[in-house]
């Protein structure tokens, strides 16, 4: 059996048994305290049985290309940058929430929501920014135009709580308007790019309603008998969306995190324990999408953990499945402890980075890393280095990672493996955190047959192998074994 007929069958097998790939990984994080539905949605990856794959061509398209950009960026700004906190989390009135240093939550939130006064970061440098999204080897960007604290990162004209409004410092800068400025930026350094988007806004009296107090993430109020304040959210979220899609040059991606606003009819057992909410929280995803598809063609849109057209690719997040997966699909996970910037946060290190970015693609998924800058606009020294050892590996060893497939076995013990065309597979050696030296002779599972070729991939230096009953064993130097060792992960080429 070729490669080309292996990959065939292999797809169609995990088709039919995606409803059982439900397991996950754990990545490294720093410690804190996730939202527990995010847990639980990436727990529960049965939902790959019921995706449903784009009917316009050009989403097609566009859906096959993004899947081979492999790497892209995630960026959160806003208040909590400035005051060194979780993103927006603090705000919501569950009890899995922590608020140190109050007691009192109206203290907090006023005090929260005031910080749009202090808000200024001056060092702000979107060109900067740009280089080291390129330099890092990402293909593509998404930036947060608001989480769901409602601040806006761009000039809308919906709402004064945003960072052009005259009670922001910031707003007298000219690069004020960061979201269109880190746009236009990335846009030149040749990466596509997509804009992250709250749903829920808990600044907006159309969801959260002052004369109600909110109890959770949900509307404060009933909707239901009070259907024209409900009406007036809707109308709101479609006009901020239709900004964003219309008014800030071309979006490749967007990209809706907040999955509890959603069409009644759309609960499922993924989400019923906690989307409690007993009301239609319809924001009209069709007409949102047909709007934005008819500025932009082809656009991807990404209304997260709601199953249906809507979701173009899935989004486990801090997780990655612990199989391949037969749909489109983006493992969003932090460099530090949290999406934003917070004090004293604990970074992954380069080769954990690149183990991750290559676990993730070797089972035929993207790497959507999340990073923040402070409240002066400005990323810690560790987020610059660590992207800019990830660019230099990916440089050297892109061929093994863009536009690639995936491959049986996929991943197993310290080797991944990706695939290109019908004759050539790449695995990739994952040196442990206090391994050495690499091994004298490395087992490789591969279906490719006859005369095989072994090339270390970094200097095109020729490996000696030998034929095993699953694959070859191919001899790595002495004089090589110290120096590999100290590297991210180490690229073997296989050729027939």
């Amino acid at each position: 059996m070729n490669i080309k007929s292996t990959l065939l069958f292999l797809f169609l097998l995990i088709s039919t048994i995606g409803n059982i790939i439900a397991q996950t990984e754990n990545e490294k994080t720093a410690p804190q305290k996730d939202d527990p539905l995010a847990v639980k949605l990436t727990q529960n990856l049965s939902e790959t049985d019921t995706y449903v794959w784009p009917k316009d061509p050009k989403v097609m398209q566009n859906l096959k290309k993004w899947q081979g950009y492999k790497f892209g960026l995630l960026i959160h700004m806003g208040l909590y940058s400035e005051l060194g906190i979780v993103e927006s989390w603090a705000l919501c009135p569950e009890d899995w929430i922590t608020r140190d240093g109050y007691e009192d939550y109206y203290t907090f939130c006023k005090e929260y929501r005031n910080t749009k006064s202090k808000f200024n970061p001056v060092n702000f440098d979107p060109q900067k920014w740009a280089l080291m999204f390129k330099g890092s080897g990402a293909k593509y960007m998404i930036y947060s135009s608001k989480h769901h604290d409602g601040f806006c990162l761009y000039d809308t004209k919906y709402t004064d709580f945003k960072v052009t409004d005259k009670g922001c410092p910031f707003s007298v800068n000219p690069k004020s308007n960061v979201l269109k400025e880190v746009l236009d930026a990335t846009r030149k350094e040749g990466l596509a790019t997509g804009v992250y988007f709250s749903k829920p806004d808990w600044n907006t009296p159309y969801f959260w309603w002052s004369y109600y107090p909110p109890k959770d993430r949900n509307p404060s109020y009933d909707i239901t008998k009070h259907p024209d304040r409900w009406k007036k959210f809707v109308e709101f979220t479609q006009n901020q969306l239709n900004e964003l899609t219309t008014e800030y040059g071309k979006v490749d991606i967007l990209w809706l995190d907040g999955c509890w606003v959603r069409p009644l009819s759309t609960i499922n057992k993924n989400v019923e324990e906690f989307c409690k909410y007993p009301y239609d929280m319809d924001i009209n995803m069709k007409l949102i999408t047909d709007k934005a598809r008819a500025k932009q063609p082809g656009m991807l849109v990404v209304d997260r953990w709601v199953n249906g057209e809507y979701e173009d690719y899935l989004t486990p997040e801090q997780k990655t499945p612990a199989k391949a997966l037969p749909v489109p699909w983006e493992s969003c996970i932090t460099m530090g402890g949290a999406w934003g910037w917070v004090k004293n946060d604990t970074y992954k290190s380069s080769k954990e980075i690149v183990q991750l970015l290559v676990n993730i693609v070797a089972k035929g998924g993207n790497l959507l890393l999340g990073i923040g800058p402070n409240g002066k606009g400005d990323f810690e020294p560790k987020v610059y280095e660590n992207l800019a050892l990830l660019g230099k590996w990916l440089n050297t060893n892109g061929e093994a990672i863009y536009e690639t497939t995936p491959v049986e076995p996929f991943s197993e013990g310290q080797i991944a493996y990706t695939a290109k065309g019908g004759n050539t597979i790449y695995a990739i050696y994952m040196p442990a955190k206090d391994e050495t030296a690499l091994p004298a002779q490395i087992s490789i599972k591969t279906p490719l047959t006859g005369k095989l070729k072994v090339t270390l991939f970094e200097s095109n230096q020729r490996l000696s192998s030998h034929t095993t009953e699953q694959g070859i064993t191919v001899t790595i130097p002495g004089n090589l074994r110290l120096k590999l060792a100290t590297q991210e992960a180490v690229v073997l080429k296989i050729t027939n």
